[in-house]
C-alpha cells in the first residue's frame, strides 16, 4: 500500500536524487570506469589503505549491464568475481608493489570477531576482523548492511565491520572496538569511523518484533526507530485520543536506522562523534550506484569494504 504523510512531528522520508553527490567528508575516486569511496580522514594516512566499492564497473553481467560485483554467487562466475577485486583493489590503490592479502570472512550475521596475524587459507565465520599486522586486506561484503571500518592512527590497528540488525542487536561495532582496546591498546578516543553506504531510515521497514528486541537492549532505542501509517488517507481523526466505535487505524510500519544504532554503540565504546564519518548514501535509494538485496532480490550484486595497512 502507499505510504502517507508521517505522524504530526515525524519527519517527512528523504527525497531521493537520481544521482547523489559525495558530501564532505566522504570523496569518490574513478579509476578504469570503477568508483570507490573513501572516507576524506582516513585517506590522509599514508600507511592506510581502504575504500568502499560501488556497482559501475567491472565484467560480471547482469541481465546485459556491466557490474562490480565482488561476491561469488551462483549467478556469476568466479573468475569474474576475481578479475572484479583486483580492479576494485587497484582503483582504491593497491599497487602490485604492495604486495597485500585479501582476507574476506565468511558472513554469518553474529557478533563473532576475529583476529588476524596472517592470512587464513579459507574465510573464517564471522562478521567483523581486526589487525595490527601490515599486508593485511581486511574485508566485509554488504547488499543494505552496514560496513564499519575502524582505524586506530597511533597504534596503526585496523576493523573491518559488517553490521545487520541482528550484529547491531549483538554490538558487534561496540564490541570490536573493545577488543581493539584490549589486544592492542587502542584508545577509543583516538579511533577513526568510516560507516559506509548502506540502507537508510527511508527504506529499511522491520517488523515489531524486531523493534521491540532492540527496546530490550537499548536505553535509547526510541532513536533507531520510526513510524509511519500505510493506507490511501492519513487517518483523519489522529488528534483524538480515542478512536470512534468500529474504527481501526491502518497498519503501522516500523522504519530502522541502522547507520544511528551503530553510530551510537561507537559512541558508548568512547568514540569522539568527530572521529565518526557516516556516508548518508542508501543502497535501496540508489540502484544505479549501489546493490539493494531489498530492492533488487537475490540477483543483486556485492559490495565490498577493505581497509589495511600497507607494508
Amino acid at each position: 500500500m502507499p505510504r502517507v504523510k508521517r505522524q504530526p512531528g515525524k519527519p517527512l522520508p528523504r527525497s531521493r536524487p537520481s544521482r547523489p553527490a559525495i558530501a564532505v567528508p566522504w570523496r569518490e575516486l574513478r579509476k578504469g570506469g570503477l568508483h570507490v569511496l573513501q572516507a576524506a580522514p582516513l585517506a590522509k594516512l599514508p600507511w592506510l589503505v581502504h575504500g568502499f566499492s560501488t556497482r559501475p564497473g567491472g565484467v560480471s553481467d547482469l541481465d546485459g549491464e556491466k557490474i562490480l560485483n565482488l561476491g561469488f554467487s551462483d549467478w556469476d562466475t568466479r573468475e569474474n568475481v576475481l578479475e572484479n577485486r583486483k580492479r576494485f583493489l587497484r582503483a582504491a590503490g593497491v599497487s602490485p608493489s604492495d604486495v597485500m592479502t585479501l582476507a574476506p570472512l565468511k558472513q554469518i550475521h553474529s557478533d563473532i570477531i576475529r583476529l588476524f596475524d596472517a592470512p587464513s587459507a579459507e574465510p573464517c565465520r564471522g562478521d567483523a576482523s581486526a589487525t595490527d599486522r601490515p599486508g593485511l586486506l581486511l574485508a566485509v561484503q554488504t547488499a543494505d548492511c552496514v560496513p564499519i571500518l575502524l582505524v586506530d592512527p597511533r597504534r596503526r590497528a585496523v576493523a573491518a565491520i559488517h553490521a545487520g540488525w541482528r550484529g547491531t542487536l549483538r554490538r558487534i561495532a561496540e564490541k570490536t572496538a573493545g577488543l581493539m582496546r584490549m589486544r592492542y591498546g587502542s584508545r577509543p578516543a583516538d579511533l577513526l569511523a568510516a560507516i559506509g553506504p548502506s540502507i537508510g531510515p527511508c527504506c529499511y521497514d522491520v517488523g515489531t518484533e524486531i523493534a521491540r528486541d532492540f527496546d530490550s537492549q537499548f536505553a535509547r532505542a526510541a532513536d533507531f526507530f520510526d513510524e509511519l501509517r500505510t493506507g490511501d488517507e492519513p487517518n483523519p481523526l489522529q488528534w483524538l485520543n480515542q478512536m470512534p466505535p468500529g474504527h481501526q487505524p491502518p497498519p503501522k510500519n516500523v522504519f530502522l536506522d541502522l547507520r544511528k544504532a551503530n553510530q551510537s554503540q561507537l559512541l558508548d565504546a568512547g568514540l569522539r562523534p568527530k572521529n565518526i564519518f557516516t556516508s548518508s548514501l542508501c543502497t535501496a535509494c540508489h540502484p544505479d550506484l549501489l546493490f539493494s538485496y531489498r530492492k533488487q532480490g537475490p540477483r543483486s550484486g556485492r559490495l565490498m569494504s577493505i581497509v589495511g595497512i600497507r607494508k
